[in-house]
């Protein structure tokens, strides 16, 4: 057993490795069987690749602790069995720091848009690079000083500066997360955030404690056989745990989740447009201002339906989410920062999914704002592309067959008005769906192609 300490395959070895890969192949399961089982659509943008990569640096840090303190037992040492690979490199800027740098780019994001009321002034993946150069630095210098020894182990100073540097950055992660604990997420995502840094910082303290043991107290083989266990539950137990919220947002447990057609639903928004009893059966005229005929939702969906059909039905979806965003109370600052964000993700950004065709000088101003709450944030860009549908839409529209139909429609109604309650509003399946535990501000959507007079080169 003694000798087992410095060679490495001990029963309680493998016992907590056992543990430890329980561990992980529960976080792989709980983050794909969502999208094989219940058909999750993968989100784009950093909602998506900050969660995988989190979940491989938990692997790597795994890994890394197993080869370098040689809970496997190898017969040959072999090159890449280097101390230097894992304990060093994988361990550090691949493995606890790339998971801590990740989770802190995550809430530096919360905190730049729901605290400052502004876009993040720098892309994520940028941020995550910038913090994640201290561990690049460090391990740069370990693998130049060389101060580890054939067991991995290294001087009393040494370990000082490497846990500094651990502790560092969790204590980074709870300041940030407090300065974001007073704003009302809609959707749990702080909840999440804390419960994941009260386990991780509980797991950490313990952790220290292991490996020092292990680092220092080389001359007592038992307290190294007990360290090397704790040290290896412990450390599956962080990764599992850091990364739970953010699979949480993937998770299985359906009857928790509720599912929205629209933003505007899943923030608990009013569906705009007016839709009186006289309207149902009033002749619309062509010659009242388009500003006011979209205000009646019966119209809006007939118009909405046309501009779709000529592939450009992204201005009207986008005047319809301003509408609602429009609908929130000046005061009410939280819901109005993510209906803003979900509309600059779908339709503002380079390269959204719906992106409307406004100039450079109006997309710019919304994306550097310095409030995304602003009553007058999308008033530009609306006033652009509604001077777009009455030149390239509102005229082709009256003698489209979308128009008779709307007509009949209004007939068939003023006839028998009970066919209004008969027969419910579908909303264009271009409009997103959005679950609850979903990330707020990232879709995908499918358009839908039919023919008319395309006005499309016109629009774009």
């Amino acid at each position: 057993m003694a000798a087992c300490s410095s060679k490495g395959g001990c029963p309680s070895d493998y016992v907590a490795l056992s543990a430890a890969l329980l561990s992980m192949i529960l976080l792989l399961l709980k983050v794909t069987l969502p999208y094989m089982i219940h058909k999750i659509p993968r989100s784009k943008g950093s909602s998506f690749w900050l969660v995988a990569i989190q979940v491989i640096a938990s692997l790597n840090l795994l890994l890394s602790i197993v080869m370098a303190l040689n809970f496997l037992k190898f017969r040959k040492r072999h090159w890449w069995r280097s101390c230097y690979l894992w304990a060093v490199w994988i361990e550090g800027p691949l493995g606890f720091g790339l998971l801590l740098s990740c989770r802190i780019t995550q809430i530096f994001q919360l905190y730049y848009i729901f605290v400052k009321r502004r876009l993040p002034p720098i892309r994520s993946y940028i941020f995550l690079l910038l913090i994640l150069l201290p561990w690049v630095a460090l391990a740069a210098v370990i693998q130049i000083k060389k101060p580890l020894n054939d067991r991995c182990h290294m001087g009393t100073l040494w370990i000082i500066l490497v846990m500094g540097l651990h502790a560092l950055y969790v204590v980074a992660l709870i300041a940030f997360a407090g300065a974001v604990h007073h704003v009302e997420f809609r959707f749990h995502e702080l909840k999440d955030l804390w419960r994941g840094i009260l386990v991780s910082s509980a797991s950490i303290g313990i952790w220290v404690a292991a490996y020092v043991m292990n680092e220092v107290r080389e001359d007592i083989s038992w307290l190294e056989i007990a360290s090397r266990f704790l040290f290896a539950l412990v450390l599956a137990f962080f990764s599992f745990s850091i990364s739970q919220p953010l699979v949480s947002l993937m998770s299985l447990r359906k009857k928790n989740q509720k599912e929205y057609k629209t933003m505007s639903r899943a923030l608990g928004i009013p569906d705009s447009g007016i839709l009186l009893q006289r309207e149902s059966t009033s002749i619309l005229d062509p010659n009242e201002p388009l500003e006011n005929l979209l205000l009646n939702r019966r119209f809006r969906q007939s118009f909405m339906e046309f501009a779709e059909s000529c592939l450009a039905g992204e201005s009207v979806h986008f005047y319809d989410e301003v509408q609602h965003f429009d609908k929130i109370p000046i005061q009410d600052s939280v819901r109005r920062i993510y209906m803003a964000r979900h509309i600059i993700e779908k339709y503002i950004a380079a390269g959204a999914p719906m992106e409307v065709n406004i100039s450079h000088r109006i997309r710019q101003e919304i994306l550097s704002t310095n409030d995304l709450s602003h009553t007058d944030l999308f008033k530009n860009a609306l006033g652009e592309l509604m001077q777009l549908m009455k030149l390239n839409l509102a005229r082709d529209y009256w003698s489209s067959m979308y128009f008779m139909k709307l007509e009949e429609d209004i007939r068939m109604r003023a006839v028998d008005p009970e066919m209004e309650h008969a027969s419910g509003w579908n909303f264009s399946p271009k409009l997103s769906s959005v679950h609850c535990s979903d990330d707020p501000f990232q879709h995908e959507h499918s358009p839908r192609n039919s023919g008319c007079h395309n006005h499309d080169s016109e629009l774009r």
